[in-house]
């Protein structure tokens, strides 16, 4: 038998939403930048950002990402631009910027160090981008602490 939840959803909505709007206020800036993923996470907490009613810019950040995860990603941006009118979108393919990255870089041998180190580029080269949409447009990074990305802010 399940045991009954006494969380209280609504409530604990509503203290997350006035939190992360007094955060914002308090720290003068003009909302919110979330790298969008197509994941829970990032729906999650791009959604609470959204509700606050302040600029909230989703970033999609695609390298080498399967489809479903981008079009995951591009089907709840979309939803919440139409449910609210504070909610923007961008585009940033850093596949590109990977490939570059990667190709100008000694490759190790040890393919277990390789795909941690490159794990964590990813996450870095993600973040790098979230903080520049931050910088430019006056907003606070928001993370997801996203279950692909250990790292760090990535998405």
């Amino acid at each position: 038998m399940a045991k009954k939840s006494n969380i209280k959803v609504g409530e604990v909505n509503s203290l997350i939403v006035s939190w992360l709007k007094e955060y914002a206020i308090n720290a003068k800036v003009n909302g919110f930048v979330i790298g969008i993923s197509g994941g829970v996470d990032s729906a999650v907490t791009s959604t609470l950002c959204a509700q606050t009613g302040l600029i909230t810019l989703c970033v999609e950040m695609p390298i080498h990402q399967h489809n479903s995860q981008v079009s995951r990603g591009k089907e709840h941006i979309e939803q919440l631009k139409k449910r609210f009118p504070n909610v923007k979108s961008v585009e940033s393919d850093l596949t590109t910027v990977f490939e570059t990255f990667k190709s100008i870089i000694p490759i190790s041998n040890n393919t277990t160090k390789l795909d941690l180190a490159l794990a964590n580029t990813r996450a870095r080269l993600r973040m790098t981008t979230l903080y520049y949409f931050a910088g430019i447009q006056g907003l606070l990074v928001t993370g997801t602490g996203n279950k692909v990305e250990d790292f760090g802010v990535g998405f």
